[in-house]
Protein backbone atom coordinates (compact mmCIF):
# COMPACT_ATOMS: atom_id res chain seq x y z
CA UNK A 1 0.00 0.00 0.00
CA UNK A 2 1.36 3.34 -0.99
CA UNK A 3 1.97 6.03 1.68
CA UNK A 4 -0.12 9.24 1.26
CA UNK A 5 2.07 11.78 -0.70
CA UNK A 6 0.86 15.28 1.31
CA UNK A 7 1.68 18.41 -0.71
CA UNK A 8 2.98 21.55 1.60
CA UNK A 9 2.45 24.92 0.13
CA UNK A 10 3.80 28.15 1.70
CA UNK A 11 2.10 31.00 2.94
CA UNK A 12 3.35 33.22 1.06
CA UNK A 13 3.55 31.17 -2.34
CA UNK A 14 -0.33 30.86 -1.92
CA UNK A 15 -0.56 34.72 -1.42
CA UNK A 16 1.44 34.87 -4.64
CA UNK A 17 -0.44 33.01 -7.07
CA UNK A 18 -3.71 34.72 -5.85
CA UNK A 19 -2.16 38.37 -6.52
CA UNK A 20 -1.00 37.16 -9.43
CA UNK A 21 -4.87 35.84 -10.34
CA UNK A 22 -5.98 39.62 -9.30
CA UNK A 23 -3.12 41.31 -11.28
CA UNK A 24 -4.28 39.39 -14.46
CA UNK A 25 -8.11 39.94 -13.70
CA UNK A 26 -7.55 43.97 -12.84
CA UNK A 27 -4.96 44.24 -16.39
CA UNK A 28 -7.85 42.10 -18.24
CA UNK A 29 -10.39 44.82 -16.83
CA UNK A 30 -8.33 47.82 -17.48
CA UNK A 31 -8.08 46.78 -21.52
CA UNK A 32 -11.35 45.65 -21.62
CA UNK A 33 -12.40 49.53 -19.86
CA UNK A 34 -9.82 51.22 -22.41
CA UNK A 35 -10.06 49.13 -25.78
CA UNK A 36 -11.65 51.98 -27.44
CA UNK A 37 -8.12 53.50 -26.58
CA UNK A 38 -6.08 50.92 -27.67
CA UNK A 39 -7.85 50.53 -30.93
CA UNK A 40 -7.53 54.49 -31.48
CA UNK A 41 -3.43 53.81 -30.01
CA UNK A 42 -3.47 50.65 -32.89
CA UNK A 43 -4.74 52.84 -35.58
CA UNK A 44 -2.31 55.64 -35.10
CA UNK A 45 0.53 53.43 -34.66
CA UNK A 46 -0.32 52.16 -38.45
CA UNK A 47 -1.10 55.59 -39.50
CA UNK A 48 2.53 56.34 -37.88
CA UNK A 49 4.08 53.06 -40.22
CA UNK A 50 3.05 54.77 -43.03
CA UNK A 51 3.49 58.25 -42.61
CA UNK A 52 7.18 57.68 -41.07
CA UNK A 53 8.88 57.11 -44.95
CA UNK A 54 7.60 59.98 -45.98
CA UNK A 55 8.23 62.21 -42.73
CA UNK A 56 12.13 60.77 -42.61
CA UNK A 57 12.70 62.03 -46.62
CA UNK A 58 11.42 65.39 -45.60
CA UNK A 59 13.47 65.47 -42.82
CA UNK A 60 16.77 64.82 -45.55
CA UNK A 61 16.12 66.05 -48.38
CA UNK A 62 14.91 69.51 -46.52
CA UNK A 63 17.36 68.70 -43.75
CA UNK A 64 14.21 70.00 -41.29
CA UNK A 65 13.93 69.34 -37.63
CA UNK A 66 11.43 66.14 -37.15
CA UNK A 67 8.91 68.49 -35.56
CA UNK A 68 8.49 70.45 -38.92
CA UNK A 69 9.37 67.30 -40.92
CA UNK A 70 5.94 65.61 -39.46
CA UNK A 71 4.38 68.98 -40.16
CA UNK A 72 5.31 69.67 -43.77
CA UNK A 73 3.93 65.73 -44.03
CA UNK A 74 0.93 66.40 -42.69
CA UNK A 75 0.21 69.32 -44.87
CA UNK A 76 1.30 67.14 -48.10
CA UNK A 77 -1.40 64.46 -46.77
CA UNK A 78 -3.73 67.64 -46.30
CA UNK A 79 -3.32 68.85 -49.47
CA UNK A 80 -3.61 65.73 -51.46
CA UNK A 81 -6.74 64.95 -49.66
CA UNK A 82 -7.99 68.39 -50.68
CA UNK A 83 -7.38 68.07 -54.31
CA UNK A 84 -8.77 64.38 -54.47
CA UNK A 85 -12.18 66.05 -52.84
CA UNK A 86 -11.65 69.15 -55.09
CA UNK A 87 -11.93 66.37 -57.74
CA UNK A 88 -14.03 63.92 -56.93
CA UNK A 89 -16.26 65.62 -53.87
CA UNK A 90 -18.27 67.90 -56.36
CA UNK A 91 -19.29 64.66 -58.25
CA UNK A 92 -19.84 62.87 -55.03
CA UNK A 93 -22.12 65.83 -53.61
CA UNK A 94 -24.46 65.25 -57.30
CA UNK A 95 -24.30 61.61 -57.35
CA UNK A 96 -25.79 61.85 -53.95
CA UNK A 97 -28.19 64.16 -53.98
CA UNK A 98 -29.62 62.32 -57.00
CA UNK A 99 -29.68 59.56 -55.71
CA UNK A 100 -31.97 61.48 -53.31
CA UNK A 101 -34.30 62.63 -55.64
CA UNK A 102 -34.30 59.52 -57.16
CA UNK A 103 -35.90 57.95 -53.86
CA UNK A 104 -39.57 58.78 -53.99
CA UNK A 105 -39.60 57.39 -57.85
CA UNK A 106 -38.06 54.39 -56.06
CA UNK A 107 -40.57 54.51 -53.79
CA UNK A 108 -43.61 55.14 -55.76
CA UNK A 109 -42.55 51.93 -58.36
CA UNK A 110 -41.71 49.53 -55.49
CA UNK A 111 -45.32 50.25 -53.50
CA UNK A 112 -47.27 49.90 -56.99
CA UNK A 113 -44.79 46.89 -57.89
CA UNK A 114 -43.01 48.07 -61.28
CA UNK A 115 -39.98 49.11 -62.01
CA UNK A 116 -36.75 47.16 -61.27
CA UNK A 117 -37.45 46.57 -57.38
CA UNK A 118 -40.93 45.80 -58.15
CA UNK A 119 -40.80 42.33 -57.87
CA UNK A 120 -40.16 42.88 -54.02
CA UNK A 121 -43.60 44.05 -53.69
CA UNK A 122 -45.87 41.40 -56.07
CA UNK A 123 -43.74 38.63 -54.78
CA UNK A 124 -43.45 39.20 -51.28
CA UNK A 125 -45.75 42.31 -50.55
CA UNK A 126 -42.62 43.91 -48.58
CA UNK A 127 -44.53 46.96 -48.26
CA UNK A 128 -47.63 45.61 -46.57
CA UNK A 129 -44.88 43.72 -44.29
CA UNK A 130 -43.05 46.89 -43.51
CA UNK A 131 -46.67 48.59 -43.10
CA UNK A 132 -47.96 46.32 -40.88
CA UNK A 133 -44.76 46.24 -38.49
CA UNK A 134 -44.83 49.95 -38.27
CA UNK A 135 -48.92 49.66 -37.19
CA UNK A 136 -47.91 47.28 -34.62
CA UNK A 137 -45.16 49.07 -32.89
CA UNK A 138 -46.31 52.43 -34.28
CA UNK A 139 -46.31 54.14 -31.12
CA UNK A 140 -42.84 52.67 -29.71
CA UNK A 141 -41.04 53.08 -32.97
CA UNK A 142 -42.03 56.87 -32.92
CA UNK A 143 -41.36 57.54 -29.08
CA UNK A 144 -38.08 55.61 -29.90
CA UNK A 145 -37.19 57.95 -32.77
CA UNK A 146 -35.28 60.56 -30.23
CA UNK A 147 -33.63 57.75 -28.78
CA UNK A 148 -32.05 56.95 -32.20
CA UNK A 149 -31.69 60.58 -33.09
CA UNK A 150 -29.53 60.75 -29.75
CA UNK A 151 -27.62 57.55 -30.41
CA UNK A 152 -26.42 59.01 -33.98
CA UNK A 153 -25.50 62.34 -32.88
CA UNK A 154 -23.52 60.81 -29.82
CA UNK A 155 -21.87 58.62 -32.21
CA UNK A 156 -21.07 61.39 -34.59
CA UNK A 157 -19.46 63.46 -31.83
CA UNK A 158 -17.49 60.41 -30.55
CA UNK A 159 -16.34 59.59 -34.21
CA UNK A 160 -15.24 63.29 -34.53
CA UNK A 161 -13.46 63.01 -30.77
CA UNK A 162 -11.84 59.67 -32.42
CA UNK A 163 -10.20 61.07 -35.76
CA UNK A 164 -8.60 64.20 -33.65
CA UNK A 165 -7.00 62.15 -31.04
CA UNK A 166 -6.34 59.71 -33.68
CA UNK A 167 -4.41 62.81 -35.64
CA UNK A 168 -2.73 64.04 -32.44
CA UNK A 169 -1.58 59.80 -31.70
CA UNK A 170 0.02 59.63 -34.54
CA UNK A 171 1.94 62.99 -34.43
CA UNK A 172 3.31 62.41 -31.44
CA UNK A 173 4.28 58.46 -32.00
CA UNK A 174 6.12 59.92 -35.46
CA UNK A 175 7.53 62.37 -33.21
CA UNK A 176 8.12 60.49 -29.85
CA UNK A 177 8.04 56.58 -31.27
CA UNK A 178 11.91 56.45 -32.07
CA UNK A 179 13.32 58.34 -28.75
CA UNK A 180 11.08 55.27 -27.12
CA UNK A 181 12.10 53.01 -29.17
CA UNK A 182 16.05 53.83 -28.13
CA UNK A 183 15.07 54.21 -24.36
CA UNK A 184 14.02 50.56 -24.85
CA UNK A 185 17.21 49.28 -26.64
CA UNK A 186 19.61 51.23 -23.89
CA UNK A 187 17.53 49.35 -21.22
CA UNK A 188 19.34 45.48 -22.78
CA UNK A 189 22.50 44.43 -22.57
CA UNK A 190 25.16 46.26 -24.49
CA UNK A 191 25.83 42.63 -26.09
CA UNK A 192 22.35 42.01 -27.08
CA UNK A 193 21.46 45.39 -28.25
CA UNK A 194 22.35 44.61 -31.94
CA UNK A 195 20.26 41.71 -32.22
CA UNK A 196 17.29 43.89 -30.91
CA UNK A 197 17.82 46.68 -33.28
CA UNK A 198 18.06 43.98 -36.31
CA UNK A 199 14.69 42.67 -34.80
CA UNK A 200 12.98 45.74 -34.86
CA UNK A 201 14.10 47.03 -37.90
CA UNK A 202 12.54 44.12 -39.81
CA UNK A 203 9.64 44.39 -37.84
CA UNK A 204 9.28 47.76 -38.66
CA UNK A 205 9.89 47.37 -42.47
CA UNK A 206 7.48 44.42 -42.48
CA UNK A 207 4.39 46.20 -40.68
CA UNK A 208 5.13 49.73 -42.73
CA UNK A 209 5.39 48.07 -45.92
CA UNK A 210 2.02 46.22 -45.33
CA UNK A 211 0.16 49.51 -44.56
CA UNK A 212 1.54 51.34 -47.70
CA UNK A 213 1.28 48.76 -50.08
CA UNK A 214 -2.56 47.75 -48.42
CA UNK A 215 -3.41 51.68 -49.14
CA UNK A 216 -2.10 51.37 -52.09
CA UNK A 217 -3.85 48.52 -53.42
CA UNK A 218 -7.20 50.39 -51.88
CA UNK A 219 -6.54 52.72 -54.26
CA UNK A 220 -6.22 50.84 -57.40
CA UNK A 221 -9.43 48.90 -56.49
CA UNK A 222 -11.60 51.83 -55.88
CA UNK A 223 -10.10 53.85 -59.34
CA UNK A 224 -10.70 51.12 -61.12
CA UNK A 225 -13.98 50.40 -60.37
CA UNK A 226 -14.55 53.88 -60.49
CA UNK A 227 -13.46 54.16 -63.98
CA UNK A 228 -15.35 51.14 -65.04
CA UNK A 229 -18.50 52.45 -63.77
CA UNK A 230 -18.43 55.50 -65.45
CA UNK A 231 -17.73 53.90 -68.75
CA UNK A 232 -21.36 51.67 -68.57
CA UNK A 233 -22.74 54.63 -67.54
CA UNK A 234 -24.00 53.42 -63.89
CA UNK A 235 -24.88 55.94 -61.49
CA UNK A 236 -22.97 56.88 -58.29
CA UNK A 237 -19.77 55.55 -59.90
CA UNK A 238 -17.35 57.78 -57.72
CA UNK A 239 -19.81 56.64 -54.33
CA UNK A 240 -19.12 53.37 -55.15
CA UNK A 241 -15.18 53.34 -56.37
CA UNK A 242 -14.94 55.32 -52.48
CA UNK A 243 -16.51 52.20 -51.21
CA UNK A 244 -14.85 49.91 -52.71
CA UNK A 245 -11.50 51.10 -51.75
CA UNK A 246 -12.30 51.72 -47.99
CA UNK A 247 -13.90 48.04 -48.01
CA UNK A 248 -10.65 46.26 -50.05
CA UNK A 249 -8.82 47.75 -46.85
CA UNK A 250 -10.09 44.61 -44.98
CA UNK A 251 -8.10 41.53 -46.16
CA UNK A 252 -10.06 38.66 -48.27
CA UNK A 253 -13.54 39.48 -47.21
CA UNK A 254 -13.97 43.19 -48.12
CA UNK A 255 -13.46 43.32 -51.70
CA UNK A 256 -16.20 40.39 -52.46
CA UNK A 257 -18.35 42.32 -50.11
CA UNK A 258 -17.92 45.62 -52.32
CA UNK A 259 -18.04 43.72 -55.12
CA UNK A 260 -21.76 42.19 -54.22
CA UNK A 261 -22.82 45.73 -53.56
CA UNK A 262 -21.25 47.76 -56.47
CA UNK A 263 -23.27 44.21 -58.52
CA UNK A 264 -26.39 44.88 -56.81
CA UNK A 265 -26.22 48.79 -58.14
CA UNK A 266 -24.97 47.89 -61.63
CA UNK A 267 -27.84 45.24 -62.44
CA UNK A 268 -30.34 48.31 -60.83
CA UNK A 269 -28.92 50.40 -63.70
CA UNK A 270 -28.98 47.49 -66.55
CA UNK A 271 -28.77 43.77 -66.80
CA UNK A 272 -25.42 44.06 -69.40
CA UNK A 273 -23.83 46.38 -67.00
CA UNK A 274 -24.20 44.22 -63.98
CA UNK A 275 -22.59 41.10 -65.83
CA UNK A 276 -19.94 43.29 -67.14
CA UNK A 277 -19.32 44.77 -63.14
CA UNK A 278 -19.37 41.06 -62.01
CA UNK A 279 -16.70 39.80 -64.55
CA UNK A 280 -14.97 42.80 -63.52
CA UNK A 281 -14.82 41.81 -60.36
CA UNK A 282 -13.84 38.22 -60.91
CA UNK A 283 -10.84 38.84 -63.16
CA UNK A 284 -9.51 41.70 -60.68
CA UNK A 285 -9.68 39.61 -57.79
CA UNK A 286 -7.70 37.18 -59.55
CA UNK A 287 -5.04 39.96 -60.33
CA UNK A 288 -5.08 41.96 -56.97
CA UNK A 289 -5.21 37.73 -55.07
CA UNK A 290 -2.04 36.56 -58.04
CA UNK A 291 -0.26 39.74 -58.30
CA UNK A 292 -0.84 42.59 -56.37
CA UNK A 293 -1.22 41.24 -52.93
CA UNK A 294 1.64 38.29 -53.44
CA UNK A 295 4.42 42.14 -54.27
CA UNK A 296 3.13 43.51 -50.97
CA UNK A 297 2.32 40.78 -48.73
CA UNK A 298 5.36 38.07 -49.90
CA UNK A 299 7.91 40.86 -50.35
CA UNK A 300 7.23 42.60 -46.59
CA UNK A 301 5.74 40.37 -44.76
CA UNK A 302 6.39 36.81 -46.32
CA UNK A 303 3.54 35.01 -44.89
CA UNK A 304 1.62 31.86 -47.10
CA UNK A 305 -1.37 32.47 -48.01
CA UNK A 306 -2.76 30.02 -45.37
CA UNK A 307 -1.35 31.71 -42.76
CA UNK A 308 -2.42 35.05 -44.56
CA UNK A 309 -6.67 33.56 -44.02
CA UNK A 310 -5.90 31.95 -40.46
CA UNK A 311 -4.09 34.94 -39.34
CA UNK A 312 -7.25 37.17 -40.57
CA UNK A 313 -9.59 35.02 -39.51
CA UNK A 314 -8.42 34.75 -35.59
CA UNK A 315 -8.27 38.60 -35.95
CA UNK A 316 -11.60 39.06 -36.63
CA UNK A 317 -12.79 36.77 -34.07
CA UNK A 318 -11.01 38.43 -31.74
CA UNK A 319 -11.62 42.57 -32.81
CA UNK A 320 -13.60 42.60 -35.46
CA UNK A 321 -12.81 44.82 -38.79
CA UNK A 322 -9.93 46.16 -36.70
CA UNK A 323 -8.49 43.15 -35.63
CA UNK A 324 -8.75 41.81 -39.24
CA UNK A 325 -7.01 44.88 -41.00
CA UNK A 326 -4.14 43.53 -38.10
CA UNK A 327 -4.18 40.20 -37.86
CA UNK A 328 -1.31 40.19 -41.17
CA UNK A 329 0.80 42.73 -40.06
CA UNK A 330 0.94 40.95 -36.32
CA UNK A 331 1.30 37.78 -37.81
CA UNK A 332 4.23 38.83 -39.99
CA UNK A 333 5.76 40.56 -37.02
CA UNK A 334 5.38 37.27 -35.19
CA UNK A 335 6.95 35.22 -37.54
CA UNK A 336 10.03 37.67 -37.78
CA UNK A 337 10.59 36.91 -33.98
CA UNK A 338 10.63 33.46 -34.43
CA UNK A 339 12.71 33.09 -37.50
CA UNK A 340 15.05 34.99 -35.39
CA UNK A 341 14.92 32.81 -32.61
CA UNK A 342 15.06 29.78 -34.73
CA UNK A 343 18.50 31.64 -36.23
CA UNK A 344 19.85 32.31 -32.95
CA UNK A 345 18.87 28.65 -31.46
CA UNK A 346 21.06 26.95 -34.87
CA UNK A 347 23.70 29.26 -34.82
CA UNK A 348 24.26 28.41 -30.87
CA UNK A 349 24.11 24.43 -31.48
CA UNK A 350 26.46 25.20 -34.18
CA UNK A 351 29.08 26.84 -31.65
CA UNK A 352 28.20 24.86 -28.73
CA UNK A 353 30.01 21.63 -29.99
CA UNK A 354 32.88 23.44 -31.67
CA UNK A 355 33.87 24.71 -28.11
CA UNK A 356 33.15 21.16 -26.17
Amino acid sequence: MQAERVVDFRGRTILRIIGLVVAVAVALEVIWLARHVIAWLVISLFLALALDPLVSLIQRRARLRRAPSIGVAYLLVIAVAALIGWTFLPKLVSETDGFVQALPGYTHDLTHGRGRLGFLETKYHIVEKVRQQVENGGAGRLLGLSGAVTGVAKSVISTIAAAVTIVFLTFFLLLEGRDWVERFYSLLPAGAQPRWRRLGHDIYRTVGGYVTGNLLISLIAGASISLVLIALGVPYAVALGLLVAVLDLIPLAGATVAGIIVALVAFLHSVPAGIIVVVFFIVYQQIENHVLQPLVYHRTVSLSPLAILVSVLIGAEVAGVLGALAAIPVAGSIQVVLLDFLRVRRERAVKSPATS
